[in-house]
């Protein structure tokens, strides 16, 4: 720019030079000449301010562009920086992503074979739970028929403790009778007991049991004056007391007897005498015959087993056995 000025003015001096030695018309062209150098010389160097100011702006650019590359080239080198960590980041991930794959296809494959295999125990379970199901079925079945039979054993066991409870009520009463009895026994032959007579309560029976010396004479079968005193009052006694029945037994001691006439053995001597007390109970009292038993048990029912006179005279007796009727209770048990 500035040689293109000097350029000028150098043509100007060469100009005016030149007119002063031209002739007017030369002059006027290089008047005209000069005017428009002159106008391009204004035109110049109003655009050369306009380039310089252009050119200092285009530096100010420059210098903006070149810290904005130097800024660029540093944030490139950053962005390069994290770049390449991101690459290295990145093909960790995808390494840890190849062993996450290849881990999920081996527990795709051993998911697939455990629930090949839960599928098989599944239906396994299925199959013992229908299995069970049906145990269950058999089971509650059999439970409602051991139910059934329990209601009806329950029922059948009601009745029956009923009809024990009625044949206790019964056995009350017997057992009470048979105190009565005692006591009226006792009562009548008040004047006997301890004298060759005794009278016990056992198994549910009175027993009147009279020593021989009481009844009987050694041997013989016809009974003795105070014997039949006896016999009488307790024939009184059973003869208000119609619903016990009597058994009269005779006992023998162990020696054995030989005899020629009607009597020929303690068999025959202990029936007899029974025989004998039972005739005079019937005929000393209004006692129904059918309720009474005569029998004989000769030398085989000793109240003693011993060899001696003492256990022999105990032995030698006879047993009145007052026994409750048992219709009341033969009644229920047949009903059973």
């Amino acid at each position: 720019m500035r040689n293109t000025l000097k350029t000028l003015a150098i043509a100007g001096f060469s100009a005016v030079f030149i007119l002063s030695c031209v002739p007017a018309r030369k002059l006027e062209e290089e008047k005209t000449k000069r005017e428009n150098c002159e106008k391009e010389l204004s035109a110049v160097k109003s655009s050369s301010q306009s380039c310089e100011t252009r050119l200092a702006e285009a530096k100010a650019q420059l210098a903006d562009n070149d810290k904005a590359i130097y800024g660029l080239k540093k944030d490139t080198s950053v962005t390069g920086t994290s770049y390449r960590n991101l690459v290295g980041k990145y093909d960790k991930l995808n390494a840890v992503n190849e062993q996450l794959l290849a881990q999920l296809d081996k527990l795709t494959r051993n998911n697939a074979n455990e629930n090949t295999k839960l599928v098989g125990q599944l239906q396994m379970t299925q199959e013992e739970l229908i299995r069970k199901q049906d145990e269950l079925k058999a089971l509650e079945r059999s439970l409602n028929e051991q139910k059934l039979k329990l209601d009806m054993l329950t029922l059948e066991l009601q009745k029956r403790e009923a009809r024990v409870k009625e044949l206790e009520d019964i056995l009350k009463r017997k057992d009470d009778a048979i105190n009565d009895l005692k006591k009226k026994v006792s009562d009548a032959l008040v004047g006997f007991e301890g004298k060759g007579l005794t009278i016990t309560n056992k198994n549910g029976k009175v027993y009147v049991s009279m020593d021989e010396s009481l009844l009987f004479a050694s041997g013989s079968t016809t009974v003795e004056a105070k014997g039949v005193e006896a016999l009488k009052k307790l024939a009184k006694v059973l003869e208000s007391n119609t619903d016990i029945n009597v058994l009269v037994e005779g006992h023998t001691d162990d020696v054995p007897m030989k005899g020629t006439g009607e009597i020929k053995d303690n068999w025959d001597l202990s029936v007899i005498r029974a025989t004998s007390i039972v005739k005079i109970i019937t005929k000393n009292s209004s006692t129904d015959p059918t309720r009474l038993t005569a029998a004989g048990r000769g030398e085989y029912f000793p109240i003693d087993p011993a060899k001696t006179a003492e256990a022999r005279k105990k032995n030698r007796r006879t047993e009145i056995i007052l026994t409750p009727k048992l219709d009341e209770l033969l009644k229920v048990l047949g009903s059973n």
